[in-house]
């Protein structure tokens, strides 16, 4: 396990309980998606990850030192005064690399996202699905060893959101990193995860882990429509204490699902 959580709860000043209970672990190199209704604390997850909430109670634990994090928000989050050469170079110039390697890294990153023609463009003369690259590249360009989104392709039409999930699972192949990516999709879950942690409404915490099958994905294959069954029937189900299941006859056994939510 590269992260576990424990216990952890978090209420805002509002007194609004976002988050009471949750706890799970994630293993290095995984894809696991965080998916629950509007409102029930996913994105509050993710921050508390992240380090940018503190939690009020329970306990937030990497396995040593804290890797280095790459963060996705559903909004590109570009400079528009800048290109997007020099918002891909951002973080690099914040870790004060030498300029020319800061240029070198954002243009490959650039390139590994398909817009190896458009690093002087500026973010007004991209489309939404290109500003979102922008913003993948960007995290790329760190070089993090967990990669954090938060409903990143939310707001894009259907085809470049499909694109984009092929691009994301050919990056995380790729390096190799620990994906943890927040959405209210199911079908979007399915197709990118090798787990869904299903999250009850606020307060939330685990109500369904569900291990997917391994291997390549195919949007048409009934394999495929039944993750999307089991991972929809959990969420519509009755809160309940967290199940561990799989789909589509494959993925991890139930046993060791069960005990990644527990956190052992």
């Amino acid at each position: 396990m590269i992260l576990s959580l424990s216990d952890v709860s978090r209420r805002f000043p509002n007194g609004t309980q976002a988050l009471s209970g949750l706890g799970f672990a994630i293993a290095e190199g995984s894809f696991v998606s965080l998916l629950g209704p509007s409102g029930c604390g996913k994105s509050t997850a993710l921050r508390l990850i992240a380090g940018l909430l503190e939690p009020d109670g329970g306990t937030i634990r990497w396995n040593g030192a804290k890797p280095e994090l790459g963060f996705v928000f559903q909004e590109p989050t570009l400079m528009p005064w800048a290109t997007a050469l020099a918002n891909v170079r951002l973080p690099l110039e914040l870790k004060n690399l030498p300029r020319a390697e800061a240029d070198a890294r954002a243009q490959a990153a650039l390139a590994r996202v398909g817009l190896d023609g458009f690093a002087q463009a500026y973010p007004r003369e991209l489309s939404g699905g290109m500003k979102m690259r922008v913003s993948i590249a960007r995290a790329l360009a760190a070089q993090p060893k967990v990669l954090l989104m938060d409903e990143p392709f939310a707001a894009l039409d259907e085809p470049a959101r499909a694109a984009l999930n092929d691009d994301l699972l050919r990056l995380w192949r790729e390096d190799g990193m620990t994906v943890i990516f927040v959405t209210h999709s199911v079908a979007e879950s399915a197709y990118l995860s090798r787990r869904v942690l299903v999250m009850t409404p606020r307060p939330g915490r685990i109500a369904a882990d569900i291990a997917l099958p391994e291997g390549p994905r195919d949007r048409l294959s009934p394999q495929f429509l039944e993750s999307q069954r089991v991972i929809a029937d959990a969420m519509h189900r009755p809160a309940s204490p967290a199940r561990a299941e799989r789909a589509g006859g494959g993925g991890v056994s139930e046993r060791a699902s069960a005990k990644e939510t527990e956190g052992e």
